[in-house]
């Protein structure tokens, strides 16, 4: 399991709070991770597009090729305007 952290306008948006989720088999980075997210559709596809935020695992930030390992914390922070 991974615990995901919104931050920003995203929890409104979103309208999550943090989240603990099991990663599909296959979606093993951050780009697999976003694309899986954006997939719920709506909001989800245009507020988590890969230009559209910063991404952190573990109070790290990662680049869209860094590896997911369970357990971990992730955040996804707005790095655009809205």
């Amino acid at each position: 399991m991974i615990k995901i952290l919104y931050f920003a306008q995203l929890v409104d948006l979103l309208g999550r709070a943090p989240e603990e989720v099991s990663l599909p088999d296959g979606t093993n980075d951050v780009r697999g991770l976003l694309a899986w997210l954006r997939a719920r559709g709506g909001n989800w596809e245009r507020l988590l597009a890969e230009d559209a935020v910063r991404i952190t695992i573990d109070r790290q930030f990662a680049d869209l090729g860094t590896l997911l390992s369970d357990p971990s914390e992730i955040a996804i922070i707005n790095s655009r305007r809205l």
